[in-house]
């Protein structure tokens, strides 16, 4: 982005004109959220209840997705599999965030050297891509809805701590750390009142990104036959189940993934938007 570009955008996002994108971005994610939340508004089928006479119907109006090899609605799997997969989104997203934020205070704060063994174990997590450290997790743990929450939000700690431990050593220097350090304030509460406050704006941009990517995980744990279990409706077990029907019946995987695209892509216009407005419209 040019300088005119990021000036422009700057002065669209302090009207406080909202760009088209951003605007399909929040209806998209308005949608699945509803969908989680309010999934018979959208749909009447039961999503496990099988139904032999309308194996494999063609998207219709009465099956908008279509039908599945056991005759279940498609869409009503893929609406009731958003709560699943939000749910994971975000609770992976919150799990990572917390252990990331101790992690990287730890990274810190500890005495003795134990700071640069933090270290050396933050930087051993990220050598690794965050899908092969939730199959180790899943290996351990075993399948179902909560072990992959716990493995993707387990997977992503270390993207945190390096971004705490960065803007820790940075506040921590700062002129309100280091008064709040003359007036006799213990560390601890440094941190809290002073330290964690102000790091919240770059946390919360990360946090936001993160659940589009933590949904993508899931999905893909579950797509590998290692997350979430058939026949509930996740939407990485959706699509599991209908890769072997592509040649006979592509709707029963297209379309839920198109979905899952279109929910990731949505989260991330999001995100991205709230860092525009955080750091005063300028991006790069």
């Amino acid at each position: 982005m040019t300088t005119v570009d990021a000036l422009l955008h700057a002065r669209r996002v302090r009207r406080g004109s909202v760009p088209v994108g951003t605007l399909l971005a929040a209806l998209v994610v308005s949608a699945v959220a509803v969908a989680a939340l309010w999934p018979q508004l959208l749909t009447s089928y039961d999503p496990e209840e099988a139904a032999l006479e309308s194996v494999f119907l063609a998207p219709s109006l009465a099956h908008p997705f279509g039908t599945d090899q056991l005759g279940r609605d498609v869409l009503a799997r893929v609406v009731h599999g958003a709560q699943y997969s939000l749910i994971i989104g975000l609770g992976a997203a919150t799990l990572s965030l917390a252990l990331g934020v101790v992690a990287g205070l730890l990274a810190v704060y500890l005495p003795f050297g134990l700071d640069r063994l933090v270290q050396r174990g933050i930087d051993i997590l990220l050598a690794f891509p965050e899908l092969l450290l939730a199959l180790l997790v899943i290996a351990v743990l075993g399948r179902g809805p909560v072990n992959t929450l716990v493995a993707v939000g387990v997977s992503g700690l270390a993207t945190y701590a390096r971004l705490v431990r960065s803007q820790v050593l940075g506040a921590r220097l700062s002129g309100y750390a280091e008064q709040a350090k003359v007036l006799g304030e213990r560390p601890f509460a440094v941190v809290l009142r002073h330290v964690l406050p102000n790091i919240a704006r770059p946390l919360t941009v990360v946090a936001t990104l993160s659940v589009g990517s933590a949904i993508l995980s899931a999905s893909a744990l579950s797509f590998l036959g290692l997350g979430v279990t058939p026949p509930t409706p996740e939407w990485g077990a959706i699509l599991s189940e209908g890769r072997s029907q592509l040649s006979i019946a592509p709707w029963t995987s297209l379309l839920p993934a198109t979905i899952v695209a279109v929910t990731v892509i949505g989260i991330t216009v999001l995100g991205r938007a709230l860092q525009a407005r955080l750091t005063g419209g300028v991006r790069s």
